[in-house]
Order: C-alpha cells, then structure tokens, then sequence
C-alpha cells in the first residue's frame, strides 16, 4: 500500500499515512488532531542497473542495413 506525507497547517508538523490511492486525496487529521492538513508531493528516486545488454541492430541478409531489403545501394 503507497505511503503519502502530509503536513498539518496549524502546528507545522509532517507525517506519514498508508493508504489506498484511491484515498490519497481524502482529508487527513494530523497525529495531534488538528484538521487542516495539505498532502506533499512527494519524490521518488529509482536506481539500479541494466541487467540486459543494449540490442544490436538487425540487418536485412546483404549486410546493407539502412532497410533491410538491398535497395540502398
């Protein structure tokens, strides 16, 4: 389930909620009660690495390449 952050208007603080997407626009109270609440948007950073190696190009039987069929001669 996605976690979204909030930050209350009235006392400064931000948190954290679980919820259902669908929920993630639905008013939230901060844990001090207070109802005045805004969602963050929030970043998300992906790493990794390439676990495939890059594709090489297929060429039409001649060697030719550009269009496969032999009419760039």
């Amino acid at each position: 389930m996605p976690r979204y952050e909030y930050r209350c208007r009235s006392c400064g603080d931000t948190f954290e909620l679980s919820r259902p997407m669908a929920e993630s626009s639905d008013p939230a109270a901060c844990p001090a009660g207070h109802e005045d609440t805004v969602k963050l948007l929030s970043t998300v950073a992906v790493g990794g690495t390439a676990s495939a190696p890059a594709p090489t190009p297929k060429s039409g039987g001649g060697g030719g390449g550009c269009c496969g069929g032999g009419c760039c001669s």
